[in-house]
């Protein structure tokens, strides 16, 4: 999805559920593995699609958001992601 960026406008970011409790906690904990484990989901995707179409930034969640049918609510990410900047944006004058 769309991620605010000052360089860019946007960037891909990823949101990303890890299924294994041993790796989660290692990313939890450690921010070596946690770098780790982002460029290796950033190479693998690299590799699978065009290059310039990986997710520049990856953030680990514990679930993702759904529709009762089972759909990720995208736009729910999406708001997020945006008010983070909202928040963080300096005050104009």
């Amino acid at each position: 999805m769309a991620s605010p960026d000052e360089v860019r406008g946007a960037i891909v970011k990823a949101f990303v559920v890890l299924k294994d409790e041993s790796v989660r906690e290692a990313v939890r904990r450690d921010p070596n593995r946690h770098d780790e484990v982002v460029k290796t989901l950033q190479e693998y995707v690299k590799r699978v699609t065009a290059p310039y179409k990986y997710p520049r930034a990856i953030e680990f969640v514990e679930e993702l958001p759904k529709t009762v049918s089972g759909k990720i609510r995208r736009v729910e990410l999406r708001q997020k992601e945006w008010a983070k900047v909202k928040r963080t944006a300096p005050e104009q004058s």
